[in-house]
């Protein structure tokens, strides 16, 4: 799959999908041009955006859920706020299209990358901050994330593999897991992680590889706490039938 090259083309001064109009383009230009490219990009605008992004989301959430703890909210941002989510409305909103990227990141698919998708939803939000302030920028966000955050799961569900694992283990008092990096493979543009998770003589040690370390670590706690859910389940129907 090829993106074209927008570098020379002249941008309107409103994208499909994003429902406003810029006085200033060049704020639009800037958030679509990723730092590859040369000249001004997006980092900066980037910067406030996340900032932004997270205080608009912890306020929506806040009013929408009026008896939720502070761990609770803070784990429904998190799955809102996270480069996956964004990456999503990204391709929603067909951004690729848009991107300015350097050569090199054009040959190497830098208009699919999660990352960078992610981080021009961020820098526009910024950009439409700069451009008309905090309520357009405010109706963006409410827009972008509504039907995400009115499907979001319950709390409990939210909370990540690891957690998930560690809180079972405590609550039996059984040893806290341990991850090691076993295995480090391709090009550092390309890497992958192997990383084992090991929770003493209960259950042997589970594998997992991903992209980076921390997801890596997530699957690998993802498939011990299933492992372990399963086996205290079967350990408890053999208890009641002895």
């Amino acid at each position: 799959m090829n993106a074209p090259n927008r570098s020379a083309i002249r941008l309107p001064d409103q994208l499909p999908g994003i429902d406003y109009r810029f006085r200033d383009t060049d704020l639009l230009e800037q958030a679509l041009t990723h730092r590859s490219h040369g000249g001004r990009h997006y980092e900066r605008l980037e910067f406030l955006g996340d900032s932004l992004l997270n205080l608009i989301v912890s306020d929506l959430l806040y009013q929408a859920h009026p008896r939720a703890a502070e761990g609770e909210l803070s784990r429904m941002r998190s799955r809102l706020v996270r480069d996956a989510t964004l990456a999503e409305i990204a391709r929603e909103l067909e951004l690729s299209r848009h991107l300015r990227l350097g050569q090199g990141e054009l040959r190497s698919g830098g208009f699919l990358r999660e990352s960078i998708l992610a981080d021009v939803v961020e820098a526009l939000i910024g950009a439409v901050y700069l451009d008309g302030g905090f309520e357009p920028a405010r109706r963006m966000v409410a827009r972008l994330i509504g039907q995400r955050l009115a499907d979001l799961p319950d709390a409990e569900q939210l909370k990540d593999p690891k957690t998930r694992l560690q809180e079972l283990l405590q609550a039996r008092g059984l040893d806290l897991p341990e991850y090691s990096v076993i295995a480090e493979t391709g090009a550092d543009h390309d890497k992958r992680f192997l990383v084992r998770c090991a929770i003493g003589e209960l259950l042997p040690p589970i594998e997992a590889e991903a992209a980076s370390r921390r997801k890596a670590e997530q699957g690998a706690a993802r498939k011990m706490h299933q492992a372990l859910l399963a086996k205290l389940s079967a350990d408890s129907s053999a208890g009641t039938t002895s």
